[in-house]
C-alpha cells in the first residue's frame, strides 16, 4: 500500500528577531511539526516585525529599554525574564544572561526576505533559528554584518550573495512594504502565525496548541 503524502501546509510565521516570545513560537511549532511528521509538511515563509524600527544601529540596554518602553519595575522584569528561560529551557532554547542590549533588525529581516525571494522553506527555517539563538543565546548583535555574514557562512548559504544584500539597498523597500501589510491586516504583536493565509494562532502558544492546529487544518484540507 502506497503511504499517504502528507498535508503541506503554508506557513507565515510573523516575528522580530529580538523577540522572545517569537524564538518560544518558532520552537513549539517547529516541535509540533515533528509530531506530525509524516502527517502534515510545513512550507516555510517569515514575514518581518520590526519591535522597534527607530532603533539606532548602537541598540540599547535591554532593561532600561524594556522599563521604558512597558513601565515595568526591575521584579517584573526579573519574574518575565524567569518565565521566558523557564519556557526555553522546556523546548530545548537557551535564553542566556549574555543579552544585555536590544538592537536594530532591519538587515537581518532584509536577509530574511532574500532568502523568501531566491532560498527554500527549510533554508528559511534554518537562518531564522540561527538568528534567534545569535541573540538569545550568544548575545549577539543581528544588525551587525560580521554577525549576519557568519551565520550565512556557517549555514553553507551563498556568503557573497548576502554580502551584496547587505551592502546595499536591496530588499530594503519589499521588507517595508511585508511589514505595512501585515500591520494592515491587524498584525500588531508577535509572533503572529498564520497557516494557509487564513488561519491565525497568535502568541509563543504550547507544542499541543499548534500540533491541534496543524492537525484540523491538515484534516479539513485533505
Amino acid at each position: 500500500m502506497t503511504p499517504a503524502t502528507p498535508t503541506l501546509l503554508k506557513i507565515d510565521f510573523v516575528s522580530d528577531i529580538v523577540c522572545p516570545w517569537c524564538a518560544i513560537g518558532l520552537a513549539a511549532l517547529a516541535q509540533a511539526a515533528e509530531r506530525l511528521a509524516g502527517q502534515v509538511r510545513l512550507d516555510w515563509h517569515f514575514q518581518p516585525f520590526e519591535l522597534n524600527p527607530g532603533m539606532g544601529p548602537e541598540g540599547e540596554d535591554l532593561f532600561e529599554h524594556l522599563a521604558a518602553k512597558y513601565g515595568s519595575t526591575p521584579e517584573q522584569l526579573r519574574q518575565m525574564h524567569a518565565q521566558i528561560g523557564a519556557r526555553g529551557a522546556a523546548l530545548g532554547f537557551t535564553f542566556s544572561e549574555r543579552r544585555t542590549r536590544i538592537y536594530n533588525t532591519f538587515d537581518a529581516h532584509r536577509l530574511l526576505h532574500w532568502l523568501e525571494v531566491e532560498g527554500t522553506g527549510e533554508q528559511r527555517l534554518a537562518l531564522q533559528r540561527a538568528l534567534f539563538a545569535s541573540y538569545f543565546t550568544d548575545g549577539e548583535n543581528p544588525g551587525e554584518h560580521a554577525v549576519l555574514l557568519r551565520l550565512v557562512a556557517r549555514l553553507g548559504l551563498d556568503e557573497a550573495r548576502a554580502r551584496a544584500v547587505l551592502q546595499s539597498q536591496e530588499y530594503t523597500d519589499a521588507v517595508r512594504q511585508q511589514q505595512a501589510f501585515y500591520q494592515g491586516q491587524g498584525i500588531h504583536s508577535v509572533p503572529a502565525v498564520i497557516i494557509n493565509e487564513r488561519h491565525l494562532i497568535q502568541g509563543g502558544q504550547p507544542v499541543e496548541v499548534f500540533e491541534q492546529a496543524l492537525r484540523q487544518i491538515a484534516a479539513q484540507q485533505a
